[in-house]
């Protein structure tokens, strides 16, 4: 129950309150859908070379300035003069309302929640006993669960591009899963564990080439 802005969202809320509230309404209770004028790119939380060494800085600008802002423009771009959800509501119906909604649409969300996840070195901390113990028992430790990630994110596993994620699934389990493009677990019909995303890792090329190249494990 560690309070965070859940991506799309304007305060801060529990991950109770995001379920019951945000995704609840994702997996089918009613909601109201506000008119709003447009999706903003959300500002970086950190410094651009906050993440140094494990992102550089040149990939954090490129990354969110370049390709997180052209998702922005054009999930915007595709709702003009039509009704506009909160982004969090949208994820429900994208991949059936069309590529714009999925592709940009998902891609605005996501990398609001992967901004969001990660922390400036040396100020990250250890997961809250509730959230260890919960990974200790779906995974068996800390290690297990990160080699387990790592894992479902390599190439052999999510080949091309796409994302990793650890989720609350609907019967309250957490699971590993991963989904093609811009795709979450919030989307209906997703390929992969549907659910409440917790923790999300960026495999696209533009994620890690500058400084990885093609070496994704290492990254």
């Amino acid at each position: 129950d560690v309070s965070f802005v859940a991506p799309g969202a304007g305060n801060a809320a529990s991950r109770r309150d995001v379920f019951a509230g945000g995704v609840g309404a994702l997996l089918g209770v009613a909601g109201v859908v506000e008119q709003a004028d447009a999706y903003d790119l959300m500002p970086l939380p950190y410094a651009y070379d906050a993440l140094e060494p494990s992102i550089d800085k040149a990939t954090m600008e490129f990354h969110h300035d370049k390709h997180h802002n052209t998702y922005v423009t054009n999930i915007n771009k595709a709702l003009e003069g039509k009704t506009q959800p909160s982004l969090l509501e949208l994820q429900k119906t994208a991949i059936q309302a069309g590529p714009a909604y999925r592709n940009s649409g998902g891609g605005t969300y996501n990398h609001n929640f992967f901004w969001q996840e990660m922390a400036p070195t040396g100020t990250g901390g250890a997961a809250s006993s509730k959230l260890a113990d919960a990974i200790n028992g779906a995974f068996g430790s800390m290690d297990d669960f990160k080699a387990k990630f790592e894992a479902a994110g390599a190439p052999g596993a999510r080949f091309g591009s796409g994302w990793v994620w650890l989720v609350l699934d609907k019967g309250g389990k957490l699971v590993i899963t991963s989904t093609p493009n811009q795709d979450n677990p919030l989307m209906d019909g997703v390929d992969g564990t549907a659910g409440l995303p917790i923790l999300g890792c960026d495999v696209w090329e533009h994620a890690y080439y500058l400084k990885y190249q093609f070496r994704r494990p290492d990254y």
